[in-house]
C-alpha cells in the first residue's frame, strides 16, 4: 500500500466537527468510487503534533496508479466531487503533504543488495 499523508490546521472560526464531517464526506465519495482503499483522520493529542498541523490524514491506495486516478477525478473540478473537495479545502490552512509506502516492500529480495 501507498499512503498519501497530509497535515493541516483549521482556518479561524472553523469548528473541528465541521471539518471532520466535510472530510468524511469527501473520503467516503472517493472510497465509494474505488479511488482510494481506506482513510483515517487524526488529531494531535496533548499538543504533541510537532508543529506539523493539528490534524493529520492518511489515505491508503493500492499503488500510484490508483492515486493518480483519484487525482485525475478530483482535478476535473466537476460535480459531484468538486463540492466535496471545496468543502474541505475551504476549511484548512497550512497544508503539508507526504507520500509513503509499506516497508519492507513485499517484492524485496534480501541478500543481494549492493548498498
Amino acid at each position: 500500500m501507498d499512503i498519501y499523508q497530509g497535515f493541516v490546521d483549521l482556518k479561524p472560526g472553523v469548528t473541528d466537527t465541521d471539518f471532520a464531517d466535510a472530510f468524511a464526506a469527501y473520503m467516503t465519495h472517493l472510497k465509494e468510487h474505488r479511488l482510494i482503499e481506506s482513510w483515517r483522520l487524526l488529531r494531535s493529542k496533548l499538543g504533541l503534533g510537532g508543529g506539523l498541523g493539528e490534524f493529520q490524514f492518511l489515505i491508503e491506495v493500492k499503488g500510484l496508479a490508483q492515486l493518480d486516478e483519484a487525482f485525475l477525478d478530483v482535478s476535473r473540478r466537476a460535480e459531484p466531487v468538486e463540492g466535496k473537495h471545496f468543502a474541505v479545502n475551504s476549511l484548512v490552512a497550512n497544508a503539508r503533504f507526504a507520500l509513503y509506502r509499506d516497508f519492507p516492500d513485499p517484492q524485496r529480495k534480501r541478500g543481494e543488495e549492493r548498498f
